[in-house]
């Protein structure tokens, strides 16, 4: 997803990245442990951003104190290292005891056997707390991984004058578009030198097979223990839609295909561009980056069939190796619990899981900044089938990207583009 890059490289400067040898053992010491002083985890953070910092270090450090039996030493991660790092410390027994990542990334770790099954671990309330197709994400092989507390939701940031001046209303944060509302809005804001959309789509498979889900398009798809990718009119929904409105209405701009999400920003806020479908984050940008007096508002996901989209949650997970996995599981419910969580998701501009965390989220931004689209955004949010696809990061590197940008770059056929991604499975998942 657009954040998680951002996120990365972003990380990149901002963090400096934790050596090796920073990670020591599990628990921090031998069995005698316990009787010798109190029991010691080791907190691996990804967390970045400086309000997120903050929120993290403190919630630890709050810990700390409230806990003299049960100490946590807060690690700083990089996003860009992390994956290779746990490799090296899982494989050399050397992991923290609490790891925070992503739920697309942990479950080879979880077939590895280098995480413990939480199912067991952690309250019945907490579990209560997160919706069950969130759980999907972290669940492998009946062992729940980690837990979910940090989602990323796909809307829509629009330049509120150039509604207003449309005659466009703004949908309630319960009530989006459908894609066909969307379409024609979009058109109704085109105008020379106007564009009603801007699609960035230089990464193009995430967001494809993400919004895919609105017209529940699954693209992979098992049976008998077999998964191959098949391209039905499903999965052609919403890649045909976009070719249409750059192609047919000319509604969305030809150019901001080679973007990112960032990239289309000083075209946004000089009112090229109408409206910006991307990561519920793009909000931050909006608060720290828009001139003076510009009005923008975040319109809720656009609904095809559902509002559904793929969920990519942040994760904490327990080393299997954790000499210490219920108190470290302890630590968990207290830092996750429902005040915590939406001070963690604040500092990240993400939605949390939990359904409590959403509503004093809301709360306590008093719905400004979009806070009320993003909480009602985590609705539909659930595991996607690429998500539980072995061979999808070769696909959609080798294959699924390449043609995406072939096809939205008007030099291949809908069709061709089909014939692509189902070959590409059958190399990949052969």
């Amino acid at each position: 997803m657009l954040r998680t890059r951002f996120r990365r490289l972003a990380a990149a400067t901002a963090v400096a990245v934790v050596g090796l040898g920073a990670l020591a053992a599990c628990g921090d010491g031998g069995d005698d442990e316990a009787t010798s002083g109190p029991v010691k985890l080791r907190f691996l953070s990804l967390a970045w951003q400086k309000e997120s910092l903050q929120a993290n270090k403190d919630l630890v450090a709050k810990w700390n104190a409230e806990h003299p039996d049960i100490q946590v030493e807060y690690v700083q991660g990089d996003w860009n290292s992390i994956h290779d790092q746990l490799v090296t410390s899982f494989e050399g027994g050397d992991a923290p005891d609490i790891v925070h990542y992503e739920a697309s990334a942990i479950g080879e770790f979880s077939k590895q056997g280098y995480l413990a099954d939480l199912s067991d671990l952690i309250s019945d309330d907490l579990k209560g707390q997160i919706d069950q197709g969130v759980w999907d994400t972290v669940t492998f092989d009946d062992k729940v991984a980690g837990v979910p507390f940090l989602l990323e939701s796909q809307v829509v940031i629009a330049n509120k004058k150039l509604l207003d001046a449309a005659g466009i209303a703004v949908p309630p944060a319960d009530g989006g578009w459908t894609w066909d509302e969307f379409q024609a809005n979009a058109q109704k804001l085109t105008k020379p030198g106007q564009y009603g959309v801007a699609w960035a789509l230089k990464s193009p498979t995430n967001r494809v097979l993400n919004l895919a889900l609105n017209f529940d398009g699954k693209f992979f798809y098992t049976d008998g223990g077999r998964t191959e990718v098949r391209i039905g009119d499903a999965e052609k929904e919403v890649p045909k839609r976009i070719h249409d409105m750059i192609y047919t209405t000319k509604s969305a701009s030809p150019e901001a295909l080679g973007m990112s999400g960032a990239d289309t920003l000083p075209g946004f806020f000089g009112g090229k561009y109408a409206m910006l479908p991307g990561s519920v984050s793009l909000r931050q940008q909006m608060v720290e980056q828009a001139p003076e007096g510009f009005e923008w508002v975040t319109l809720p996901p656009v609904k095809g069939l559902s509002t559904k989209q793929a969920a990519n949650p942040q994760t904490l997970s327990i080393a299997e190796d954790s000499k210490h996995k219920k108190q470290a599981a302890q630590f968990l419910e207290y830092f996750l619990n429902p005040t915590n969580m939406a001070a963690l998701a604040k500092g990240d501009w993400l939605v949390p899981t939990g359904k409590q965390a959403n509503e004093e989220l809301v709360k306590l931004t008093g719905g400004k900044q979009g806070w009320d689209v993003a909480a009602d955004s985590a609705a539909d949010l659930t595991v996607a089938p690429f998500q539980m696809a072995d061979g999808y990061p070769e696909w959609k590197t080798k294959y699924a990207t390449p043609a995406l940008q072939q096809y939205f770059a008007n030099k291949i056929t809908l069709d061709q583009l089909a014939t692509q991604l189902v070959d590409g499975g059958k190399q990949v998942l052969r």
